[in-house]
């Protein structure tokens, strides 16, 4: 019986580069329909023990969705995981042949898990979160413009500033109906915002960005998004834990739920008095409310049970 292969695949928004291992063969398609087309029909008789290709943001999401749908086992990573392994196998080097060989190496070596793609419903829900988040950068951005425009540079900020918060209702009812027109999405929408200090913005964030809540362990949840804290210890030295990695987006907005949930949540002030009172930081109290948040959320959803304050003891 032939070993597996495995396959790393580089994105660009015109081409594919794709390397196999342990073959050593590499080829080129064209990032298109009929390109990606070709990839699948050469990729599936191979017997793919794992095809690997970074998350970039939109390019990757065809070939991925192809790739899936014929059955192959597609994983997309970090672009950050996949860069620290090249560099940690002494791949220094950088062209789009050498970074299909690395992410084959990776998908040899690592075999990260093959994760379901999120159906079309739930990119677009996805997408909107992400405009929605850009909005909201862009109209920070000049409001703190404003402060400093000369007057004849100020109308025009003001100008934007109201188009942006235009923009951002469009969004939100956008948003909204997304989530009311799936039965499924309605139901997680109502669990989430049950939890005092959840609002719509963060339930959404969570449904579009985070679609494996519910289906890992609490720990396995935290370490997705990044809320786990990372060991530093060498020999008798132990250093201090640090939360690294993650969903950035998803972070953001439980840190913004953990705030509201601070002052509106008695179960979690409690939590995050007690660790203040133990001395912690407010930074570290945060972050400690925003995983415990989480593994809530992530049990509430496995288990389908409504908010409950005595959940926060078992969490």
């Amino acid at each position: 019986m032939s070993a597996p292969a495995f396959v790393g695949i580089d994105v660009s928004k015109a081409r594919l580069d794709v390397h196999v291992r342990p073959a050593g063969t590499a080829f080129a398609v064209a990032n298109d329909p009929a390109g990606i087309a070709e990839l699948v029909a050469r990729l599936t008789p191979l017997g793919c023990g794992g095809i690997v290709l970074e998350a970039t943001g939109g390019p990757e999401v065809p070939a991925l969705a192809a790739l899936a749908a014929a059955g192959l086992p597609v994983s997309a990573v970090n672009p950050r995981q996949a860069r620290d392994f090249a560099r940690a196998t002494g791949r220094l080097a950088k062209t789009d042949a050498l970074d299909a060989a690395a992410l084959a190496a990776f998908a040899e070596a690592i075999r990260p898990p093959v994760r379901p793609l999120p159906d079309a419903d739930a990119r677009a829900l996805a997408a909107l979160v992400a405009r929605r988040r850009q909005l909201v950068e862009m109209r920070t951005a000049e409001q703190n413009r404003l402060g400093l425009a000369a007057p004849g540079v100020a109308r025009s900020i003001r100008d934007h500033i109201r188009w942006l918060d235009r923009q951002l209702d469009r969004a939100g009812r956008e948003l909204a109906a997304a989530v009311e027109a799936s039965p499924v999405w309605r139901a997680k929408d109502d669990l989430l915002r049950g939890v005092p200090g959840v609002g719509p913005v963060v339930a959404r964030t969570l449904l579009a960005d985070l679609p494996e809540l519910g289906a890992l362990t609490g720990k396995q949840i935290a370490a997705l998004v990044g809320l786990a804290p990372v060991a530093r210890d060498s020999g008798t030295r132990r250093g201090q834990r640090h939360i690294a990695g993650g969903r950035a987006g998803v972070r953001s907005a439980l840190y913004l739920a953990a705030l509201s949930a601070g002052r509106y949540n008695p179960a979690l002030r409690a939590v995050r008095d007690r660790l203040r009172a133990a001395g912690e930081a407010a930074k570290v109290a945060l972050v400690a409310v925003a995983r415990k948040l989480l593994v809530l959320l992530n049990a509430m959803i496995r288990d389908g049970r409504p908010w409950n304050p005595e959940l926060v003891k078992s969490a």
